[in-house]
């Protein structure tokens, strides 16, 4: 059971996106034992099982326990923080920071008693009456909500008894983070309103804040009482900004249910994401079978039938991917047992949309998971081996087998990829990627032929790593038809070593096609053999595309400054390296173009000038 689960977990770590997100790991019971969110899944996750990394006891302990690992993938850090706080508050993972008494988690406290009210950290939650806000995750948790507080709201940090006879005031005053009530430079209706609205802002109600803070600053400035005008300015830009970040939490109203699916020919892997009170509360996976050759509305509809059939809460909106059929019936037999309206919505543009997208994205990685998951086991391994060996009539077991693809659109940037599976199971150590040199235009057929030819002109050579281009495959397998196959035949006849089995996968309808054989095998789709091929063919395909996008946006990128003096090679990559498109420095600030390695604020403006 313990090489299953670590021949898993390698399996998953090597599938994380790099995208913000929440991560769940969990043992082989299902329990949930830690709940943490990062800036990238695949780093910060795959930190846990590195060699020679130093974890705490406590964290080594819970390592040896993970047999799954689960993950919701975000649009910012700020969500997954968000949705890190629910779930941990949902299902008291074992391993995070928390205590088995609720009084002793961290939590804000405002006592609206006070004649001057403060906002501090607590660990004792009493009945006296004051506002608590909690509990957080950890003690640092509540100290990055202080810090965003204390950036908007000029409440006083200190805990000196105020008499407002100060002789002078604190820096915080001076720094426009405390409105000065120790030297008597505001009152308390004043000094009021301010914790009224940090209150507001922990319990989410933002607009109602943003609201009120331009009415004041537009009454400020009528009555020629400009720096306070600018503070509230200040403090309004500050709580938009923070509100952008928080797109599932802040601005997604009511209670709904989003839905959306990924696809693979006769399974559907679908998402639902359960949202109330205006915040994530959890979500759902399904999969059904089935789905071959059915379009998107088919299975919209009939996921939403069987779901909400033995759903005790529907709730008034749903918010689908896809549009369903027959929407009005829909519409109606939800609400017949709802006992009240039920909308549908299929969003174009706005909030909703970005939400469906995360939904879908969601779903699309935990398809790639459930792939994964299908294939893990030694036994299922060895029976899809056993099959391909069988129907591909292969001299041996293809424990070692290598994939390849091509991308291009045009024939533009066109790249190759090798990707390889020993005893099948992927092994990134081996993959290549190969940028065409010889070909111009759109050939794939000559571009496949250049990689093969490159890939084992090396067979027999002496290599300082010989691991790398030395193996020889036991199967290659080809993402294409017959031309795609043929192709690859005369390339390794030209290059001597026609004797290695080979074989093209067709997307289309899913043929195997092989040498001196003039009609396709077709496996059915529950094969383990076929799912394995896909696997691999999916796999070539997915590290070719990801190094053609990367290349084009480089180029796209270099070729947008290739006129500009001032900025060569080296500032190029180090703009790319920060903001990732053109776009995105079209949108940045010179200040912060100017914080980039090797540029000054006067290359910033000529940079914003040029774009």
């Amino acid at each position: 059971m313990a090489e299953v689960a670590s021949v898993l977990i390698e399996e998953q770590l090597n599938r994380l996106p790099e995208s913000p997100g929440v991560y769940l790991m969990r043992d082989a019971e299902g329990n949930i034992l830690y709940v943490g969110k990062a800036a990238s899944l695949r780093h910060r996750v795959r930190s846990y099982f590195g060699a020679g990394l130093k974890l705490s006891p406590k964290l080594q302990r819970m390592v040896t326990r993970v047999a799954d690992i689960d993950f919701y993938v975000t649009s910012s850090e700020q969500e997954a923080l968000i949705l890190e706080l629910n779930l941990i508050k949902r299902h008291h993972p074992r391993y995070n920071v928390r205590l088995k008494d609720d009084k002793t988690f961290p939590y804000l406290k405002i006592d609206t008693s006070e004649e001057w009210p403060r906002v501090h950290f607590t660990r004792r939650l009493e009945q006296d009456g004051a506002r608590y806000f909690g509990p957080f995750a950890s003690a640092k948790s509540v100290r990055q909500t202080l810090k965003v507080l204390k950036g908007i709201f000029p409440f006083r940090h200190c805990t000196k008894k105020i008499t407002g006879t100060d002789a002078r005031a604190c820096l915080e005053y001076h720094m426009g983070r405390c409105l000065g009530p120790c030297i008597g430079a505001t009152s308390q209706k004043e000094y009021a309103e301010v914790i009224k609205n940090v209150i507001f802002f922990l319990e989410g109600k933002h607009e109602k804040i943003a609201r009120e803070l331009e009415q004041k600053m537009n009454q400020a400035s009528e009555a020629l009482e400009f720096e306070k005008a600018a503070l509230y300015r200040d403090q309004l830009q500050a709580i938009n900004k923070v509100v952008e970040g928080q797109r599932i939490a802040a601005t997604v109203r009511g209670e709904q249910d989003v839905i959306a699916f990924a696809q693979d020919k006769d399974q559907a892997y679908v998402q639902v994401f359960f949202i109330r009170n205006n915040k994530l509360t959890g979500r759902e996976s399904f999969v059904l079978q089935g789905t071959q050759h059915e379009e998107p509305a088919q299975i919209m509809t009939s996921f939403i039938k069987q779901f909400y059939s033995s759903s005790p809460n529907i709730p008034p909106r749903l918010v689908l991917q896809h549009p369903a059929e027959d929407i009005s019936v829909l519409a109606e037999w939800l609400q017949s047992r709802r006992g009240g309206k039920v909308e549908i919505q299929v969003p174009r543009h706005g909030h909703k949309k970005q939400l469906v997208d995360i939904v879908a994205e969601n779903a699309r990685q935990g398809l790639e998971q459930l792939k994964i998951k299908q294939l893990a086991t030694p036994k299922e391994l060895e029976a899809a081996l056993d099959e391909i060996e069988k129907e591909l009539g292969l001299p041996r077991s293809p424990l070692r087998m290598e994939a390849y693809d091509i991308s291009d659109i045009q024939g533009t940037a066109a790249v190759g990829s090798m990707v390889v599976f020993e005893r099948g199971r992927a092994k990134p150590a081996h993959y290549r990627r190969f940028r065409i040199k010889t070909v111009s235009g759109a050939n794939d057929y000559a571009m496949l032929q250049e990689v093969l030819k490159r890939r084992f002109k090396h067979l027999g050579e002496e290599t300082s790593s010989p691991d790398a281009w030395a193996m020889v495959p036991d199967l290659v397998l080809i993402d294409g038809g017959k031309g795609q196959l043929n192709a690859a035949l005369a390339a390794l006849e030209e290059v001597g070593v026609s004797s290695i089995p080979i074989a093209s996968l067709a997307k289309e309808n899913e043929e195997i096609f092989l040498p001196q054989r003039s009609s396709p095998i077709v496996l059915p789709h529950s094969s383990p053999g076929l799912k394995l091929l896909q696997r691999l063919r999916d796999e070539a395909h997915r590290f070719a595309l990801g190094y053609y996008q990367r290349l084009r946006r480089r180029e796209t990128f270099a070729s947008a400054f290739d006129d500009m003096p001032g900025i060569g090679p080296k500032r190029k990559r180090a703009l790319l390296k920060r903001f990732g498109s053109i776009q995105a420095i079209r949108e940045a600030t010179i200040e912060e173009l100017a914080a980039t390695e090797g540029m000054t604020k006067n290359l910033a403006r000529r940079v914003k000038e040029y774009l």
